[in-house]
């Protein structure tokens, strides 16, 4: 009988155990996800003053991005094309964002309404964004980002 009672104890115990490892965890995104809202704010600021020592710090060395004409820059590009004033974003409006946070990785979903120039050209308008993030040394670094602009109605 005592044989029965441990085997039993030992089939319960391996099935709670295989039962918790698949189970999916949980964590707690909402500061998660307000830090990341926090970080797409402060974005949004840094290229409206121009500040290339901020954007240095939040995009990855292997950030890469494209735009809605398919052209795709890395960190270097985008920072030059902030630094030449051939990018000039004089105003921009956050809405919409919600995140979606995978443990160290998230994506960023958000539009903006931009009055924005580039390379003299007036691209004002609402744009759709996707950014990816990753969680890296600590701190949360973007190594993607996908904007499109939306049709006017």
């Amino acid at each position: 009988m005592k044989r029965i009672a441990i085997a039993v104890c030992v089939v319960v115990l391996v099935l709670a155990v295989a039962a918790w490892a698949q189970a999916p965890v949980q964590p707690k995104n909402g500061s998660v996800e307000q830090e990341l809202i926090k970080l797409g704010k402060e974005w949004a600021d840094a290229l409206v003053k121009s500040d290339l020592a901020f954007l240095d710090t939040i995009l990855a060395d292997d950030y890469m991005s494209t735009d809605s004409e398919g052209t795709v820059a890395n960190k270097a590009q985008e920072i030059a094309a902030l630094k030449s004033g051939d990018y000039v974003l004089v105003s921009t409006v956050l809405d919409n964002i919600k995140v979606h946070v995978y443990g160290d990785a998230a994506v960023y979903f958000g539009r903006s309404t931009d009055k924005v120039q580039f390379k003299g050209k007036d691209i004002s308008g609402q744009y759709q964004w996707t950014d990816t993030w990753i969680k890296n040394n600590g701190r949360w670094q973007c190594v993607a980002s996908h904007g499109s602009k939306i049709a006017q109605k």
